[in-house]
């Protein structure tokens, strides 16, 4: 299994719309990443604070797909690229930092 994590750097004076990217962007993202045959799923957090208590978090927000593999992303993401992309500057002018990742424990 395959982890796409999309993190949105928690920065002063960044611009992260929640009900956008929650009612808009995501469901969109989740149609056409979801009708590929090895998508397993997605999550999307909110940062609430780093380690020590009312503390900054390290991001705003942070999305996770799961996939069988990083090739299944690939050929799930790439044909929706420009739209999926296009449509970031309705919800943040955050560059995100995506990572690939292989999960190894997953309980």
């Amino acid at each position: 299994m395959k982890k796409i994590s999309i993190l949105y750097p928690n920065r002063a004076g960044a611009r992260f719309d929640f009900a956008y990217y929650l009612d808009s962007h995501m469901p969109l993202s989740i149609a056409r990443l979801s009708a590929h045959p090895g998508y397993r799923g997605v999550s999307v957090e909110r940062g609430l604070s780093g380690a020590v208590p009312g503390s900054e978090p390290a991001y705003v927000a942070m999305c996770h797909f799961l996939f069988e593999s990083v090739d299944d992303f690939l050929a799930a993401f790439m044909p929706h690229a420009a739209e999926l992309q296009g449509d970031m500057p309705n919800y943040t002018d955050i560059e995100p930092a995506i990572q690939l990742n292989d999960v190894l424990i997953s309980a």
